[in-house]
């Protein structure tokens, strides 16, 4: 229940006692001391405070006299507080959500509001460059765990007044900050709107895993589609570019990723070296990349295909058939091989970094020599899957790799049961899940292919200037 403060300093008091039980918990701070002969304390979180500054304030405290005490907790912020973020707080809801937050809380005898004092500090890690999407030349910058962090590095790079930043919060327990960025007058109104709304209609606990949880909270229902509907970056100089283009990022705390919305196909294959590149060299590295995904979407399927069928093989890549004694099928082979690249990766994540090289090196001998000798696999099926493996991180999204091995996965089952009509079913299947996904916009996910815009389209797949990209 909201409860209001009174001027009773005991009776303010009690009420915040009974919400947080500053006896039970150890980081709960209290500090009670005298104004100017009034009863004064301050509720604060042990390790999200900066010493320091209390220090500073609590020694401008004790030269105020009776006779100079402000008669109201506006007056004396404005007066006696040589500090610059001082917020009046009215009720329990608003001390509660401000002293969680890390925001030292003032009550003094006498005043029906109190003074959150906002001298926090956050622990966090230096910022560095994402180690998922690194570039050859650019900024090394990335974001990091701490919100604000993360908003001063994107205004640091947009300096114009319409960028905006609304914050609120999500989450019964966690009541995590989310922050809402966008450019005003560039941003589409009617999809803000649309967030904004999406935002305040959800009721989730916790955000315990930040941004995945956030953006299955946008997007409930949409679990059986493996295509993303986000593009996650940790770079600041992307997220910046985003807005600039009109999209909405979404900044979660205690996350270094952002969310930028809409996304689609097209969007989700750009990578930032594409941009810190000439636009030649930009242009082969984007169509590079798109080439590479078709090619690991289709590659196994296909060479399963001419394996069934070897009669529509030409003669000229007839190198490509399997010419040693196969005791394991080659659909089996390659299923086999597409959970051991997964359970690999699973391990490298989990190994400790003194023991990953020599655990790689004992995973190589045995897989790529032993695995071939002993008859499992055919040394063909392990040089494709060895390019697929590779081709998935041409792209830094891991959220569409994965789809387009979800994809590869059901293409290899319906070739490897039904041949060509499986082969020609599968692709049809890939197909309809990309063109009927749609962005939450309500845009085509194949957009600007479909629907049709020539213009944008040729912006996707080549890479302008920066002068003709400004100009448009």
């Amino acid at each position: 229940m909201n409860k209001q403060l009174t001027s009773d300093f005991a009776a303010n008091q009690q009420m915040i006692d009974e919400i947080f039980h500053p006896q039970l918990s150890y980081d709960l701070m209290l500090r009670s001391f005298v104004i100017a002969q009034r009863p004064a304390c301050f509720y604060m979180i042990d390790g999200l405070h900066k010493d320091d500054i209390l220090e500073k304030i609590m020694d401008s405290f004790f030269s105020v006299t009776p006779d100079t005490m402000p008669p109201s907790a506006q007056a004396f912020s404005n007066l006696m507080i040589p500090y610059g973020e001082v917020e009046l707080v009215k009720d329990s809801d608003s001390l509660t959500t401000s002293l969680l937050s890390g925001v030292p809380i003032l009550i003094i005898d006498g005043y029906e509001q109190a003074l959150a004092i906002d001298f926090r500090t956050y622990p966090a890690r230096s910022i560095e460059e994402p180690s998922k999407e690194k570039v050859l030349r650019g900024s090394k910058d990335g974001f990091v765990e701490t919100i604000v962090f993360n908003t001063a590095l994107i205004r640091r790079r947009i300096r114009n007044p319409d960028l905006v930043m609304e914050i609120t919060s999500v989450g019964k327990s966690s009541r995590t900050d989310v922050v809402l960025s966008y450019m005003r007058g560039r941003a589409d109104p009617h999809f803000l709107d649309n967030i904004r709304k999406r935002l305040s209609e959800i009721s989730v606990d916790a955000l315990t895993m930040n941004c995945e949880s956030l953006a299955e909270s946008l997007c409930p229902h949409h679990w059986i589609n493996p295509f993303p509907k986000y593009k996650y970056t940790e770079r600041p100089d992307t997220a910046a570019a985003a807005i600039l283009e009109g999209s909405i990022v979404l900044l979660t705390d205690n996350s270094p990723s952002a969310i930028i919305l809409p996304a689609s196909l097209f969007e989700l294959t750009e990578e930032a070296n594409d941009y810190y590149l000439p636009p030649v060299t930009g242009t082969y590295l984007r169509l590079s990349r798109l080439l590479v995904n078709i090619t690991a979407l289709v590659l196994t399927p296909t060479w399963l295909l001419f394996l069934h069928d070897p009669q529509w093989l030409p003669q000229a890549l007839s190198f490509i058939l399997v010419k040693d004694e196969i005791h394991v099928p080659i659909l089996f082979q390659l299923l086999l091989l597409e959970f051991a690249i997964d359970g690999m990766k699973l391990a490298a994540m989990n190994t400790p970094e003194m023991l990953s090289t020599p655990l790689s090196v004992i995973a190589g001998i045995v897989l790529g020599d032993f695995a071939s000798q002993s008859g499992w696999f055919n040394p063909e099926t392990m040089l494709y899957m060895a390019f697929v493996a590779i081709a998935n991180y041409a792209q830094a999204s891991y959220e569409l790799g994965y789809a387009l091995k979800f994809m590869r996965i059901i293409l290899l089952i319906s070739t490897g049961i039904f041949g060509v009509y499986g082969y020609i079913g599968g692709i049809l299947l890939c197909i309809f899940a990309i063109a009927g996904n749609k962005t939450l916009s309500g845009i085509g996910y194949l957009y600007p292919l479909i629907p049709f815009n020539g213009k944008e389209l040729l912006r996707r797949l080549f890479r302008v200037s920066l002068e003709d990209a400004q100009k448009q």
